[in-house]
């Protein structure tokens, strides 16, 4: 199976993923957990209580735009829409707190019908949110004010193919394995592969600033996009005439990135590439971290890279998330994945091979492939054992890495020392210049696990800051990360985007709060 199989998973609120494929946490899992003191929690899940819905007048415009049968207020349609898939988001889930959530949900077709209701949503004071895959973990779908939330689900279609260009349009609606069926139809990839790649979309893609785990070979979201359309309260904004331009700033990366503050991505234009008829995934394993990231580094720098490249360190090769069935396997050391879309470069072993690395063979890098898509999977059981389990992440220069994972890894273990975690981090996306760092936490849940993870989160940041990384690589800003993002780019470049927002945005009903 390869992504391109796999279906879109329908969502469902507090739980990650298709309700269908459920895992259950092996027992060596279970066992691990109880030396970490965790215990099951007596409380129950809570179902919603009742929250204000939308007023007659607000509702009267929404339903002129875009039909009452696509207007919906019930509880139910709120409550899926409400908030994102952070540990925290999920947590208050289960408490039935409905604090975030919508007053009505809008399913627009079209770019025409978004701009529209952006216009109106500004004239009746009314915020909104953009949605589509709602896989934000970042607080990115919790405004400040009431809102509705705009649906792109109905924006769904791949609207051009252009072979010569190699470039595909794609509206924003379109989740991430039905834009593979579709390219595949037409014998092409968009490469793209995050580990939210069954829920997310493509809007959320450009919006966030996505990496997927095959960025060493296709590049990450915003360097696969060659023009965009965003709907604005004003109007509307067409960018991306040719693929670089010497014309001004580039105003395609001033939209990238910006959470719906600025207005709501309505269709990108995107580099596609042909699709691979062969794939080849191993496993490596290095002494220790340090050997195996002067590797990674060696290929990043000199190449040659492969499609895939990431290295877990020790504490996540023990773990092993990928196939909790063997956890605590292994020999020691770490693990390297290298995969390759196309055929398999003999010359990127050889970089390995003298860097001290040692060949597991097709079994790990397989096992990966197949699993990576599990992990996520694994986050609802482990909350319902008691487990507190959620991810970080950053990204720094290459001489900066060292430094920065120990002291990440100090903050959350000092912070967390009421309940001694397991801290795992692996590097998946590399550049000449630099690398991101990715931690997951696992630990036993307090009285106040929401809390719990806040003050372990704050120590965090403030840890990444003070070492000179940046305060995210790829799960964006949101609300969890406004203040720490406003350290990071200084207060003039904080006025400047205000200024941006107040021009497309004079009323300030774009995601108010988020980004800025």
């Amino acid at each position: 199976m390869t992504e391109s199989d796999l279906p879109v998973a329908q969502l469902t609120p507090g739980r990650w993923g298709d309700p269908a494929h459920r895992v259950e946490l092996p027992a060596a899992a279970v066992e691990a957990l109880k030396h970490l003191g965790v215990q099951r929690p007596t409380a129950p899940t809570r179902a919603p209580g009742a929250a204000g819905a939308l007023g007659a007048t607000p509702l009267s415009f929404l339903t002129a735009v875009v039909g009452d049968e696509h207007v919906v207020t019930d509880l139910g349609s709120r409550w899926a829409h409400t908030r994102g898939y952070s540990t925290t988001d999920l947590l208050r889930f289960r408490a039935g707190d409905t604090s975030d959530m919508p007053e009505a949900v809008v399913y627009p077709a079209s770019h025409e019908q978004v701009v529209e209701l952006l216009a109106g949503c500004a004239e009746h004071d009314l915020a909104v949110v953009p949605y589509s895959g709602g896989t934000s973990v970042v607080g990115g779908l919790a405004p400040s004010r009431r809102f509705v939330t705009v649906d792109l689900r109905r924006l769904d279609q791949l609207v051009a193919v252009d072979e010569i260009s190699r470039t595909a349009t794609l509206q924003a609606g379109v989740r991430g394995p039905a834009a593979e069926a579709l390219l595949a139809e037409r014998g092409y990839t968009l490469g793209h592969f995050p580990q939210s790649y069954e829920g997310a979309s493509i809007g959320g893609y450009a919006a966030a600033r996505s990496s997927g785990q095959s960025s060493a070979g296709y590049g990450r979201f915003d360097q696969m996009v060659v023009g965009l359309t965003l709907a604005t309260p004003r109007g509307t904004i067409e960018l991306g005439r040719a693929p670089m331009s010497a014309a001004g700033p580039d105003l395609r990366q001033l939209v990238l990135g910006s959470e719906g503050a600025f207005g709501i991505i309505t269709s990108v234009v995107v580099r596609i590439r042909p699709r691979p008829t062969e794939r080849h995934f191993e496993g490596w394993r290095f002494e220790s971290f340090d050997a195996g990231l002067t590797a990674v580094r060696r290929l990043a720098q000199d190449g040659p890279l492969p499609t895939v490249l990431r290295l877990s360190d020790e504490v996540e090769t023990a773990v092993n998330l990928a196939d909790p069935d063997v956890l605590g396997g292994g020999s020691g050391g770490v693990l390297a994945i290298i995969g390759f879309d196309g055929p398999y470069n003999q010359a990127t072993a050889e970089v390995l091979t003298a860097a001290g690395g040692q060949n597991l063979g097709e079994g790990p890098g397989e096992t990966w492939r197949t699993g990576r898509y599990r992990a996520p999977y694994l986050r609802d059981p482990l909350l319902d054992e008691g487990a507190l389990v959620e991810t970080l992440e950053t990204a720094a220069f290459w001489s900066r890495i060292p430094a920065l994972k120990a002291a990440v890894t100090e903050a959350l273990v000092s912070a967390l020392s009421a309940t001694p975690p397991l801290v795992l981090c692996h590097i998946s996306h590399v550049y000449e210049t630099g690398a991101s760092l990715y931690f997951t936490v696992i630990c036993a849940q307090n009285d106040d696990p929401v809390e719990q993870w806040r003050t372990a989160k704050h120590a965090a940041s403030q840890a990444i800051a003070d070492a000179g990384g940046t305060i995210s690589h790829h799960h964006g800003v949101g609300t969890d990360h406004r203040t720490a993002y406003h350290a990071e780019i200084g207060a003039l470049a904080v006025e400047a985007l205000q200024a941006v927002k107040h021009t497309f945005d004079p009323d300030g009903v774009l995601n108010p709060g988020i980004l800025i």
